[in-house]
């Protein structure tokens, strides 16, 4: 026994749980000295948590568009962030166009079930021209070359953006049914975050509850586990891998116009952080998982909202809120590190 723990023991082995144990100490201390010293309210930390689950239905939302495609084709499409952008770039259009005539604010939430309908269509509609133009043609082709064309579609589309509409930055019209704060439970919150992350769980709960119940998401988890399966037993493997894209498509595109909601702003460039936090979330719940992919959008975004104040602050370094992005992506590395299948990912079983 001794022998083989001692033949699984290596200097990468080493290396790696001395990074996961420094890293684990560093937390627990910066935290420890952050909650003593008093620093922050019990309002202030209220407001990041719910900040934090904003925040993170709009990554888990992009996060089901990785996980889609990577479970029916195991590949990472790269050019869902571009997906992401593309229905709340052609949005604010139709929400300026609403504005203009008034219809935001005496037709307020209808005016915005338009803006998200357009924005979904939209993304769905470039997801599934992807599918259909950049993937489907290289779907026998060794991994790397979708992966290359998944990155090369990424800057047709920024680029293909940018000179239709221009690289300035464009501001959504503020809805004033959903500005300033409501009070639970003697909490001020502000209305749009808490809009946003219902809205963000409803979506996710009807993409669940459609992925489980109804004979195309069953036909979708078919094709996932075995395409060659599925298509002797009757499903149509390309209908099923597109309407896959359609889904992903569609959850990206809510995702984008709840963005514009919170952020006020869209260009050409803004799905790629977003997309990339996505993909990080996705591989935190487990590829290809899709309540993985919500646990990780949600537990991404809480742990980018209080962890920079509540790990980095007790550290003394000035503006931890700046080191954001570093902590999401340090997750990305360590998950990959420790545990490359994610939270709820699976193991599977390998082909001879």
């Amino acid at each position: 026994m001794w022998q083989k723990l001692k033949s699984k023991i290596t200097g990468m082995t080493i290396v790696m749980w001395t990074i996961g144990i420094v890293t684990l100490a560093l937390v627990v201390y910066g935290s420890a000295v952050t909650l003593i010293s008093g620093k922050y309210t019990l309002k202030q930390w209220i407001d990041f948590l719910i900040f934090g689950l904003a925040q993170g239905g709009i990554y888990a939302l992009i996060a089901l568009g990785y996980t889609q495609v990577y479970g029916v084709l195991k590949m990472i499409n790269f050019a869902h962030s571009e997906v992401f952008m593309s229905g709340p770039m052609i949005g604010y259009f139709v929400a300026t166009d609403l504005y203009h005539f008034n219809y935001i604010d005496t037709h307020p939430y209808l005016s915005i079930l338009i803006v998200l309908i357009v924005a979904m269509f939209v993304s769905m509609s470039v997801a599934v021209i992807l599918e259909r133009i950049a993937y489907r043609p290289l779907r026998n082709a060794p991994r790397l070359v979708p992966l290359i064309t998944a990155i090369g579609a990424s800057f047709f589309l920024q680029y293909f953006f940018k000179g239709l509409f221009g690289s300035n930055i464009k501001v959504y019209p503020d809805w004033k049914v959903f500005l300033g704060k409501w009070v639970v439970f003697g909490q001020p919150i502000l209305k749009i975050q808490i809009i946003v992350f219902f809205a963000a769980v409803l979506l996710m709960a009807g993409l669940f509850s459609f992925m489980q119940r109804t004979k195309t998401g069953k036909a979708i988890r078919a094709v996932s586990e075995d395409k060659d399966a599925a298509a002797l037993m009757g499903i149509d493997v390309d209908s099923t891998i597109s309407f896959s894209f359609a889904l992903g498509g569609m959850m990206a595109g809510a995702g984008g116009v709840f963005y514009a909601l919170m952020y006020k702003q869209v260009f050409f460039l803004m799905g790629f952080v977003p997309g990339i936090k996505a993909f990080t979330a996705a591989v935190l719940g487990g590829i290809g998982n899709v309540p993985g992919a919500m646990l990780g959008g949600l537990f991404l975004g809480l742990f980018e909202a209080i962890g920079p104040n509540l790990f980095l602050d007790g550290l003394g370094i000035p503006s931890p809120y700046q080191l954001k992005d570093v902590i999401a992506f340090s997750v990305l590395v360590l998950v990959l590190i420790f545990r490359p299948t994610g939270i709820l990912g699976e193991r599977l079983a390998k082909r001879a």
